[in-house]
């Protein structure tokens, strides 16, 4: 019975709102003080209207300092009275503090909140396992402000230990993404269920933010022509290589590289291994002979079963080490021996 006498009381309170207590805190001192005149004897300090709102406060609150305090036992029942109506007010207001702290974390927790951010990265599509991962990869490569903009699916923030605001709702729905502030948003990555899904989504964001740099995963990479007509600035990337997604979130334009790596015609990347009669070589004079000669590029060198990407210029290659480079072609042994040979000393 008292817990349900509490529950009910509580609800009783909370229903309304601040009117309660400010309500009590007014009642209370209006009655008490003409109580207290006629309480105390008369020349009592403790009724002097500089005295007695001091009194107020400091018994309302059960702190007490003592410096003043009813003679007589009349006094003494106002005191108590007071006391009590302090109590109820304070146990008002913290009731109703903690009940709209909770009711923020609530909504938050359920994305329902409204995301006040401006230049962040905005993840669209949640896929469990998944997003996780790129998020990390995000936050380790020193992004911030991220924002997670989920569907309904998606009950509760799936991620509320990480610094990443969640919203919930329809992607392709302007209210939910404007509470996500896709309008203010510097990157935008649509990462959907389908690739149907995702260029639906791409279109509504591309309305919303023109200049936004958006990232696009895609299951079947044909279909970012059809991205390219709602906007050729659009990057899109395959959605099984999610470093490489992370990777055009941090620095555009990374993923044409890429892509332009793969292709046929153009600069490629090979490999080569370097002559045993050569010995050991330079790094740096690898790179420059190698540069000036062909137009080539050393990206990485394999030695002694170790690689090591972009190479120290003041390292040393051991003979037979590989040499992995970007060039227009494929370098033959004997141009490459040619050429390195006038390196050696």
């Amino acid at each position: 019975m008292p817990f349900i006498l509490s529950r009910l009381l509580s609800r009783w309170l909370l229903g309304r709102g601040w009117t309660f207590p400010v309500a009590v805190v007014v009642c209370v001192f209006v009655t008490s003080w003409p109580l207290m005149l006629l309480a105390e004897p008369e020349g009592s300090e403790l009724v002097l209207p500089g005295n007695y709102w001091w009194y107020f406060v400091v018994t309302a609150t059960t702190v007490g300092y003592g410096d003043f305090s009813p003679e007589t036992t009349a006094g003494h029942f106002v005191g108590a009275y007071v006391i009590v109506g302090g109590i109820v007010t304070i146990t008002t207001v913290f009731t109703r503090l903690a009940s709209k702290l909770e009711l923020a974390k609530g909504r938050r927790m359920q994305g329902l909140d409204v995301v006040r951010a401006e230049g962040h990265t905005l993840l669209i599509g949640y896929t469990p396992g998944r997003t996780e991962r790129l998020v990390e990869q995000l936050l380790d490569d020193g992004a911030t402000g991220l924002v997670l903009c989920a569907n309904d699916d998606t009950a509760v923030h799936p991620m509320p230990a990480r610094p990443v605001d969640f919203v919930r709702g329809e992607p392709t729905a302007v209210a939910v993404l404007t509470r996500a502030a896709v309008e203010t948003a510097r990157t935008v990555l649509v990462d959907m269920r389908d690739d149907n899904e995702a260029l639906a989504v791409a279109v509504t964001v591309n309305h919303a933010n023109r200049s936004a740099h958006m990232v696009v995963t895609l299951r079947d990479m044909a279909k970012a022509e059809l991205v390219h007509y709602v906007d050729p600035r659009i990057k899109c990337v395959q959605w099984h290589t999610p470093r490489m997604v992370t990777e055009e979130l941090t620095s555009p334009g990374i993923a044409e590289v890429y892509s332009e790596l793969m292709t046929t015609g153009g600069a490629s990347t090979y490999s080569a291994v370097l002559p045993s009669s050569l010995g050991r070589l330079s790094t740096e004079k690898c790179k420059i002979a190698l540069g000036r000669a062909f137009g080539a590029t050393v990206l990485a060198a394999r030695a002694d079963d170790a690689l090591v990407v972009n190479p120290s210029w003041d390292g040393e290659l051991p003979a037979g080490s590989t040499l992995y480079y970007v060039g227009p072609r494929r370098l033959a042994d004997a141009e490459i021996e040619a050429v390195l040979s006038e390196c050696t000393p």
